[in-house]
């Protein structure tokens, strides 16, 4: 793209952001480096309208830095759950308690900001850009989509060569004034008008510098991932205890591997005895043992059947010791802690 034609492309973006940018997303009221953030963080994998409750009830039991560095793991993943993606949650809490010690805040050097966990090179340069108004670009998922359809790039946007040349787009088209409003611009346009499906072109401010729309190929971009295998099929048993208080037991996943950091109920193979494996496990009596419906949980690389079995526990023969990763709980109490979906799913069941 011309030198002429790179102004005008972010004066053009800027115009339309000025009559139809999304200006009151909550994020936006008061976009410091912390709520700018937790705002990125939330967004990564996850719809506007689906982030928003979430972001809002976020907010307000952590409003600062020094709110979400000093709480609980357990706190920040209770708030999470629903949000799926569950390293996301780890990572912010992890790299708030790394700023909070090291600077006291969220730091506002580029160099700084992606040593945290968590945080890439397009996070990063949404909070310095959207924050603070500095200089540096973003390619998150609308940005991707915006540059391949003006580029014309025909290759999926994951690819190192793909991306590293997306990269080298968006810093070309960088305005040197209004940093924070251009990258809202380019977001709210991929979210409002350059879609996936049925992009609005006749209203696009920028269709005239549009490759894709001047070949007529906007639906061809950006190219799709390559095709994946199907999904494997994975089962599991998850052991629903319960005592004649009604207490239902809980574990703490360990931080690694799927809901890393949750608490669930526990699980073991459909082929285990059940009776035997309690008494290995828990060592206690089992009054009655009861299945339930079977659900089914998809994961990125994997589908996950799931088949829970009720169990009632005799209270007088109860020897099991909590412990910091396995209580007794109320299922009121329950929903304060970070749970997964499916857990969520029985938990409701339940009641």
């Amino acid at each position: 793209m011309k030198q002429e034609n790179l102004a005008n492309f972010s004066q053009l973006l800027l115009e339309w952001f000025d009559f139809y940018g999304r200006k009151h997303l909550p994020w936006k009221i008061n976009p410091t480096p912390y709520r700018v953030w937790v705002s990125e963080i939330m967004l990564q994998q996850t719809q506007v309208t689906t982030a928003i409750p979430y972001y809002e009830r976020f907010i307000e039991r952590f409003p600062d830095l020094s709110y979400l560095a000093q709480a609980s793991v357990d706190e920040v993943l209770g708030l999470w759950a629903g949000l799926g993606y569950y390293a996301r949650g780890r990572n912010l809490h992890r790299a708030a308690q790394i700023a909070w010690h090291i600077y006291g805040e969220i730091p506002s050097h580029f160099e700084d900001l992606i040593k945290l966990p968590g945080i890439g090179r397009s996070t990063a340069g949404a909070i310095l850009a959207l924050a603070l108004d500095q200089s540096y670009p973003i390619l998150d998922g609308n940005v991707k989509r915006i540059l391949t359809r003006q580029y014309a790039v025909n290759d999926w946007t994951s690819h190192s060569r793909v991306e590293k040349l997306l990269w080298q787009y968006a810093e070309e088209l960088l305005p040197t004034h209004r940093v924070a409003d251009y990258t809202q611009a380019l977001m709210d346009l991929g979210a409002t008008v350059c879609t996936r499906q049925q992009p609005k072109c006749f209203i696009c401010p920028i269709k005239d510098s549009c490759k894709a729309y001047f070949l007529g190929t906007q639906g061809s971009y950006p190219a799709p991932r390559p095709q994946k295998k199907s999904l494997s099929l994975r089962t599991t048993q998850m052991v629903i205890l319960c005592n004649h208080q009604q207490e239902i037991f809980l574990e703490h996943r360990p931080p690694a591997g799927i809901w890393g950091g949750l608490w669930s109920f526990p699980e073991c193979s459909l082929e285990a005895n059940l009776e035997t494996w309690c008494d290995d496990q828990f060592n206690y009596q089992i009054e009655s043992i009861k299945k339930l419906p079977s659900l089914r949980h998809r994961f990125t690389h994997f589908i996950l059947d799931i088949y829970p079995v009720l169990v009632q526990v005799s209270s007088e023969h109860n020897n099991i010791a909590e412990s910091n990763q396995k209580i007794w709980i109320s299922t009121k109490e329950a929903y304060q802690l970070g749970l997964p979906a499916p857990t969520l799913k029985l938990l409701k069941k339940l009641n």
